[in-house]
């Protein structure tokens, strides 16, 4: 007998939707028993609908046949806790997908590799599979075609929650690393996904490191890894430097401890070096147009030049230090009334009179608590303090003040810029707000514009632009012209340069923690120099410590390793 069922549910507002659902076990044809029906749901906003609970009017011819029916089980469309637990028993047992180390040489190679995950306590999230199941429907198909396919997985486990979690519960970060992996290799397991788990790797084990440290070796044989002080973002609740992405309003994303930017020595990766050949190589990929845009502004080419400014103290003298800006507009130098100079700034301490010394430094202190990203956001209010010092404007010999803002970064450029607020919306509302005077150097193409009531950063001929003691004049010139005559007349007077400038950062990568694989060199006491080890000492093993604890002065725990780095000298 088969009973056809049609249910009317009125279900909370919140469902808005009208849907139709059979419920039949396909694919097994029903049988005598088994009941089969089919559902109409539906939403009604009905006030009187008891507090939104659901109610159902069932329409049947036997109210009691439908009860007797609904208590026999139907039998399972796809039986998973039968079938799949039997195959990956099968899999493991067999290597089903193990890449033999002798392969069938006249069968093409493809090699697959995920992104290995962080092996948290939280195990898997629905990110991972997501991925995986993409790469692996890619694994089967290609075996299928008759590939050599190399399919590992691995765990990326050195890093901060580890090691933070070691801390918080005195648990060594190698003992939690191990148990989350196990923990992580039983759920992709049962997941059935098609891994040679032969070739099952970790970043923590020395085999695997020590080709990660001969991989920096070369880098720092070739001056691409060198060390420099450079402004970071610094938690000392947590004794590390962290990733932008991991400041989140000015606490750490992990633990909400404060965070302040300082500058720290770091070693750093010289990825600008090859900034025009990721730019050049851009036109080659076969990617979306809006992609590769998106790349080429993360590059952030920029022609221009680097202007030396001498700097006066605050009588007007002139001091022995020159404060070099970069500028993409030298065709502008004539509009300079002030100079904005990073909190950060390596020179700043020497920027700064006496009568001026303590707002600075507060300042500093304030702006330390910031990130980047809110620093240079367009549309904060700007803020800033005068140094107490002036510098020279080299085209026209007048004084300009020296201002220490947070709008300028220390990490772009030279740290410093020359500020032309008739012809920079930034350099115009600082000026507006702190009564700088502003000077129009560009007279604007769009006749709408000509009013000078607000900055404007177009094309133009250049007005205003002429001094006959410096030996430049540049009145009467469209930008690009008067720039390229501005270029020529610094170099002639050594005033400055013509330079190429990225937005492109070479890349800091921290060592204050004790988690992670440990740098293949040493630093000799006598003379402080960096020296390689031999790669034949690789892999230059983790020690085991008792204590691990940040030092919270930027120090690396492994500092405390005494004996350790002695046995590396010898």
């Amino acid at each position: 007998m088969q009973t056809q069922l049609h249910a009317h549910f009125l279900l909370p507002s919140h469902f808005h939707y009208h849907h139709h659902l059979s419920l039949f076990p396909s694919p097994i044809k029903p049988s005598p028993t088994t009941t089969t029906f089919r559902l109409r749901v539906s939403n009604s906003n009905n006030n009187n609908n008891n507090n939104n609970n659901t109610r159902a009017k069932i329409s049947t011819n036997s109210l009691n046949e439908f009860e007797q029916k609904q208590e026999e089980q139907p039998r399972r469309a796809y039986p998973f806790h039968e079938i799949e637990p039997r195959w990956q028993k099968y899999w493991e047992e067999n290597r089903t997908f193990r890449t033999p180390d002798e392969i069938d040489t006249s069968k093409p190679k493809f090699y697959i590799l995920d992104m290995f995950p962080y092996p948290s306590g939280a195990g898997l999230h629905v990110g991972h599979p997501l991925g995986y199941t993409a790469t692996d429907i890619l694994a089967r198909y290609k075996r299928m075609k008759g590939f050599n396919v190399l399919h590992p997985m691995g765990w990326d486990a050195f890093g901060l929650p580890a090691e933070q979690y070691a801390i918080e519960t005195g648990t060594h970060p190698k003992v939690t690393t191990i148990r989350n992996i196990d923990r992580f290799r039983t759920q992709l397991k049962s997941l059935g996904f098609s891994y040679d788990w032969d070739r099952e790797i970790s970043t923590t084990e020395p085999e695997y490191y020590r080709w990660t440290q001969w991989i920096f070796l070369q880098l720092f044989k070739k001056g691409l890894a060198y060390q420099a002080e450079v402004p970071v973002n610094w938690c000392p609740a947590l004794g590390t430097v962290l990733a932008n992405e991991e400041v989140v309003n000015g606490v750490s994303e992990r633990g909400s401890y404060p965070v302040i930017r300082k500058p720290m020595r770091q070693w750093m990766l010289e990825i600008t070096a090859y900034a025009d050949r990721l730019l050049e190589d851009l036109n080659d990929l076969d990617w979306p147009e809006s992609i590769k845009e998106m790349q080429r502004n993360w590059i952030g080419r920029s022609e221009g030049a680097e202007m030396e400014f001498c700097v006066l103290d605050h009588d007007g003298q002139e001091r022995d230090i020159k404060l070099t800006v970069y500028t993409t507009r030298p065709d502008t130098i004539f509009g300079v009334t002030y100079l904005v100079v990073a909190p950060e700034h390596s020179l700043l301490s020497s920027l700064v009179s006496e009568a001026q010394r303590k707002c600075v430094e507060e300042y500093i202190v304030d702006a330390s608590r910031k990130t980047d990203l809110e620093r240079t956001e367009l549309q904060k209010e700007k803020t800033g303090v005068f140094s107490g010092f002036y510098a020279q404007n080299p085209a026209n010999g007048e004084a300009i003040p020296i201002w220490v803002a947070d709008y300028v970064l220390g990490s772009y450029g030279t740290g410093a810029i020359m500020a032309v607020p008739a012809h920079d919306s930034r350099d115009h509302d600082f000026a507006i707000k702190y009564s700088i005077s502003i000077c129009w150097v560009v007279n604007p193409d769009d006749e709408s514009r000509s009013n000078f009531e607000e900055s404007y950063s177009g094309e133009g001929v250049i007005i205003n632009s002429s001094n006959l003691a410096s030996g430049l004049s540049i009145d009467g010139l469209r930008n690009k012209e008067a720039s390229l005559k501005v270029i020529d007349w610094a170099e002639s007077t050594r005033n400055g340069k013509k330079k190429v400038n990225y937005k492109l950062r070479d890349w800091l990568f921290a060592r204050q923690r004790y988690w992670g694989e440990p740098f293949p060199v040493i630093f000799l006491d006598d003379t402080g120099e960096i020296v390689s080890l031999p790669e034949s000492e690789l892999p230059i093993v983790l020690p085991e410590l008792d204590d691990f604890t940040p030092t919270g002065t930027g120090e690396p725990p492994l500092a405390k390793a005494a004996s350790w780095v002695c046995h590396s000298l010898i």
